[in-house]
């Protein structure tokens, strides 16, 4: 490797290198202790001060040195990890840079010219992604140190390294700490002890700092039940901040494919740097605080003041810029909050050089002042150059829809009846939300409930004078206290549009909702007929409900959401959360606010696996042990929270309390988002805390909290009294005394009203890790349930293989963007398929662990295993049916082994196979193998093909076929045994190849002389008895037409893939076919019998084979081989 030119003193060197080679001015030498036996002492200790003072010496021990006659310094131009890499560079330079050097007069210039030369190189080596790094010349040399020590694969991605120390039981390893894309990994090495640890993020289930009496502050890190802690860093919470970001994109990217599609950021792994990640990790904070769209991206930070009007104060805080927002938060405790769309500004001024002030004024003549902004100049200009291009922005859209309405007429008639359909659709779009349809105010007759409603729209009409109204409204203390009283029916709608961040959504996607509608109207899908099943299940106790109104704006808001998301389509709770969000707000309001809640306020709810709930559940019982110890104690299963509490989670409370007190607890999601619901739950625990203590078990506490939640009101509720009367009808016969809603939500705010944002943000992203993992095991655990059954292979065993069986398909992910493996993996399918491999993955794994691994054509048994285990033609395998063929190969019997054998070598697994690459001999390529994997697979014609495609269940249009799942199930079961006699015969060709693997299996044992014999005196045995047989028939006419049935039944069981071949098969196959009646071909009984003559391949096959050390071998050497690939 090439390094930028620096000076060295070799009067000091001399002790650590040696020389090796020297000229006129260049001088090649080599670290002290390298490459000699043993070393030493001074090798040792030179060993250890290199590791320790991060040395490149320590892995590239070998470097080249400039310098000029006469002169006492010495500059290190390249250095290298081997001798034949230091060689070429000395090389090099003899060639291309000594004859140039003679022709200068003075030093400096040979000196200046070998710089230039040397810089030249760099530059052209350097034009990749390390240019992105901060400092490219050190990220090039601990890219190189992290590359030897570890031999991962080149593709590899470093993102950056830092130096700690690594705790093995008391005592601290000083060394270095490596983050890459997959793979987190330290290295050291002290007085001839070497550390080397490597742990791939997706093995990670736990990642938290911690802190006790021995580490002040440490990161620890549990991978597969081993916990490793990792201390002394200069700049912890930067290291933690990127440990985190990797682990969950690794997690996010192998086991979450659905919501890593929707992420085009970091979809290409060998993109990612260290400056991108903290970049996205802050703008994840940003969005996820001030409630906008995913895609913001937070450009600048800054510390200032911000004048709040009706308080005649300062507030300090930070602005927060990106590409189409300024947003505020204060620091000061006073919780002032502000969010300025910059489509909403009219002008941004400089106003006051002294006190560094900025201006922003927006429509509705409402300004900000923002002061002590430091660089506040050219803020000003960038605000303004953001501000013009969104006005040019709105002006060329505001053109096109005034292009759009006044469309030449003749479209019309060229649209014809689908665009009058288009129309009558939209007509349809419900203007209204749906309480003032069915429960409009009686301004004439009010009550005393009505009267309490109008004094609260007074307290916000109030609030709306001091801190405006709209999306640039101030949102303070005051805010949050009117918040926990309870919105104001008729501002409901508005206010939780506002909070949630929908209304960005909805105005900057104009139109949007109506055209979905005209769209997704008529389609027919899973999701669509799950909401029709449950259309009537949602509150059906509200008028609006029982009415086709309420009923089909529910399903044009559902059916529509479920076509913008199909990855989600329809689940269910959102039903339920739909139907009240459609009560309070216009129709598409409602879209917007489920698309809010769907998407960013509740992120991973609504999928196959919950993830999302199961993560805040994890959160909550994390809350619970610090904020109710006691309970904790008393409750010694922590699961009771998890299945109690899920449908909190998923439905915001709706589903367990009476509707006119679930809405309150709305109002508070909305604008405090999970943590609000998490500080309801902890004060409906605490509420209960007595009776829960006295509960017995998981049943009795149940009914507490159900009756507790029975027992709930909400006294100043205007909502109709038929509702009311549904909610609580059986109210009256609860012992429990009355609990109003308002009082619960104060009281959980004032208890719990210290857990902030970022501490729930942070618990989310750490128990993520957690849940995923969990469900990873459950996986693990069900399929080796079911298949532990049917295997002899020990439970370890069978888990350790089961282990290499997922790594490997994850390691077939690592290093592409667009791996196929990861489309294989799909959650969503039953546990025996969720993983899968592919025939290059087999091959891996079986030069791995198989006993006949060392066989001469190993790829051709790999991959005629494969094809036999691809039953369904699909070109893939899942686990059961990896499992059941190392089952045979580890524990089968003589049979059964040679059984197996047997199969391989005829149709439909066996398949003549010829490298296209003679040098490499039996070696085949990935791209041969896959070629010949597919050779079965079905053509369009092949009507045998399509019938086995079309009973694999496969995905279509995002649905599962689960009767195709129920057929393939009940046919294993109806499986029977294989009879000997049902194997088809072998044919010549096959025989002889089958005679070939016997001979290469024997080669390197210790009989093997003795085996070679054996097999050589059963093949003659076999080809005698056939020739003797063939004499007996050949002089009657029964021969002639015994030999075409014999063909017949041993092709019985392959005629059709044998005729698919393509050329070079059929080729080889062409020249016999005129004199099949000359081929002869044997059954699975002869060669049987003929084999169990010979005590030497009885021997062979029966021996055991030390499953547990293959396992050990194939886990220390899977990293190795696949990095090879």
């Amino acid at each position: 490797m090439w390094l930028k030119p620096e000076e060295v003193l070799l009067k000091n060197a001399l002790k650590l290198w040696v020389l090796e080679r020297s000229n006129q001015y260049f001088v090649l030498q080599r670290r002290r202790g390298y490459g000699e036996e043993g070393g030493g002492l001074a090798g040792l200790l030179v060993g250890t001060l290199d590791a320790v003072l991060d040395s490149t010496s320590k892995v590239a021990p070998f470097r080249i040195l400039h310098q000029t006659p006469d002169s006492q310094v010495y500059w290190s131009i390249a250095c290298g990890a081997s001798r034949e890499e230091i060689t070429e560079h000395w090389d090099w330079l003899e060639h291309n840079v000594m004859k140039t050097l003679s022709v200068f007069d003075s030093n400096e210039d040979i000196t200046s010219f070998v710089h230039g030369k040397i810089r030249g190189l760099i530059a052209e080596e350097g034009k990749g992604s390390l240019m992105k790094e901060e400092d490219p010349e050190k990220f090039r040399e601990a890219h190189l140190k992290f590359g030897k020590c570890f031999g991962l694969a080149e593709q590899e991605k470093l993102v950056t390294y830092y130096s700690c120390s690594y705790w093995r039981g008391r005592m601290p390893c000083q060394g270095w700490l490596y983050l890459s894309t997959n793979f987190l990994s330290f290295y050291s090495f002290l007085l001839g002890a070497e550390i080397k640890l490597v742990i791939s993020w997706d093995e990670i289930s736990k990642l938290e700092k911690t802190s006790n009496v021995i580490l002040t502050e440490s990161i620890h890190v549990c991978s597969r039940g081993e916990d490793h802690y990792f201390s002394m860093f200069l700049h912890i919470s930067e290291t933690f901040l990127l440990m985190e970001q990797l682990a969950l994109y690794a997690v996010r990217r192998l086991f979450d494919k659905e919501t890593f599609d929707n992420d085009p950021v970091l979809h290409d792994p060998l993109q990612i740097t260290k400056r991108g990640l903290e970049s996205r990790a802050h703008s994840e904070q940003f969005n996820a605080f001030f409630r906008l769209l995913k895609e913001e991206c937070l450009r600048e930070v800054h510390e200032c003041f911000l004048w709040v009007p009706f308080s005649h104060y300062n507030t300090l805080g930070k602005m927060c810029i990106s590409e189409n927002y300024v947003c505020f938060a204060s620091q000061d405790g006073s919780l002032c909050c502000v969010v300025i769309p910059l489509r909403e500004v009219v002008a941004v001024e400089a106003t006051d050089p002294v006190s560094k002030a900025v201006s922003i004024a927006t429509r509705g003549k409402r300004a900000f002042r923002f002061s002590e902004v430091r660089d506040f100049e050219q803020l000003v200009a960038k605000l303004k150059n953001k501000h013009d291009a969104t006005t040019s922005l709105q002006h060329s859209a505001s053109a096109e829809v005034a292009v759009g309405s006044s469309a030449d007429p003749l479209l019309d008639c060229y649209e014809g009846q689908p665009m009058a359909s288009h129309k009558d659709n939209s007509k349809m779009v419900s203007t209204e939300a749906l309480m003032t349809v069915f429960h409009p105010q009686d301004m004439e007759n009010l009550d005393s409930k009505m009267l309490k409603e109008k004094m609260k729209e007074q307290s916000w009409n109030i609030l709306f004078v001091e801190c405006g109204r709209g999306v640039s409204m101030f949102r303070t203390r005051k805010t949050r206290d009117l918040i926990v009283r309870g919105i104001p029916e008729v501002l409901r709608g508005e206010l939780w549009l506002l909070f949630s961040g929908a209304v960005n959504d909805m105005a900057t996607n104009p139109g949007y909702y109506t055209e979905l509608v005209e769209r997704s109207l008529g389609t027919c899908t899973l999701a669509t007929d799950e909401i029709e099943r449950d259309l009537r299940r949602s509150l059906p106790e509200h008028p609006a409900f029982q009415s086709d109104t309420g009923i089909s704006a529910l399903r044009r808001v559902l059916t529509a959401y479920a076509y913008r998301n199909p990855k989600i389509g329809y689940c269910q709770a959102m039903n339920i959360l739909t139907s009240v969000l459609l009560l309070y707000a216009k129709e598409e309001e409602a879209f917007w606010l489920l698309v809010a809640v769907c998407e960013r306020m509740l992120p991973d709810y609504f999928n196959r696996r919950i993830i999302g709930a199961l993560v805040d559940q994890a959160v909550f019982e994390e809350l619970i042990r610090s904020y109710l110890p006691q309970l904790t104690e008393h409750m010694t299963d922590m699961t009771f929270f998890s299945s109690v509490s899920l449908s909190w989670f998923l439905t915001l409370f709706i589903s367990v309390l009476p509707i006119e007190s679930a809405v309150n607890v709305v109002d508070c999601f909305f604008y405090d988002g999970i943590k609000a619901v998490l500080q309801l739950g902890l004060a409906v625990l605490d509420y209960n805390m007595d009776r829960l203590l006295t509960c017995k078990d998981d049943a009795e506490a149940v009914t507490v909290l159900s009756r507790f939640f029975d027992s709930v009101t909400n006294k100043d509720s205007p909502l109709p009294p038929a509702v009311q009367q549904a909610s609580s009808a059986h109210e009256a016969k609860s012992p429990y005394p009355k609990v109003d809603i308002t009082d619960l939500i104060r009281e959980s705010n004032e208890k719990y009203g210290e857990i902030r944002f970022e501490e729930v943000e942070s618990m989310r992203r750490r128990n993520r890790l957690y849940v995923i993992q969990t469900l990873e095991v459950t996986t693990k655990q069900n399929v080796l349930r079911v298949i532990s059954q049917d295997v002899k292979i020990s439970s370890s065993n069978l888990e350790e293989l089961y282990e290499l069986f997922k790594k490997e398909h994850f390691l077939s992910c690592y290093w592409s963007m667009n791996s196929p493996a990861l489309k294989h993996h799909d959650p969503s399918l039953p546990y025996l398929d969720q993983y899968r491999i592919d025939c290059q993955q087999f091959r891996l794994l079986y030069h791995l662990l198989s006993p006949w691994a060392h066989c001469a054509n190993r790829d051709s048994l790999a991959l005629w295993t494969f094809r036999l285990l691809d039953e369904n033609l699909d070109g893939l395998i899942n686990f059961k049916e990896f499992a059941s063929a190392f089952d045979i190969m580890y524990h089968g019997s003589f049979t059964h082994k040679l059984k197996l054998l047997f199969k391989l070598h005829i149709p439909p697994a066996f398949t003549e196979v010829e490298s296209l690459s003679p040098s490499k001999g039996t070696q085949l390529s990935k791209e041969e193998l896959i070629h010949f994997s597919q050779l079965n697979v079905s053509s369009p014609g092949d009507s045998d093909g399509a019938d086995a495609l079309n009973t694999s269940p496969e995905k279509s249009k995002g649905k599962v076929d689960i009767q195709a799942y129920l057929k393939q199930w009940q046919d294993e079961l109806l499986k029977k045994e294989e009879s000997i006699k049902d194997l088809p015969r072998m044919e010549q060709s096959q025989f002889i190849q089958f005679s070939k693997t016997m001979f290469n299996l024997f080669h390197g044992d210790p009989e093997e002389e003795l085996l070679y014999r054996a097999i050589a005196t059963v093949t003659s045995l076999l080809l005698k008895m056939e020739e003797v047989g063939r004499k007996l028939q050949s002089p009657t006419s029964p021969a002639k037409s015994a030999t075409p049935s014999t063909s017949a039944s041993s092709t019985e069981d392959g005629s059709k893939p044998l005729e698919a071949q393509p050329a070079p098969q059929t080729a080889s196959s062409g020249p016999r076919s005129p004199s099949k009646a000359d081929e002869w071909s044997f059954a699975f009984e002869q060669i049987l019998a003929s084999l169990l003559n010979e005590p030497a391949l009885v021997r062979f096959f029966e021996k055991p084979v030390d499953v547990k050390a293959k396992l050990e071998n194939a886990k220390g050497s899977q990293l190795k081989a696949r990095a090879r690939v």
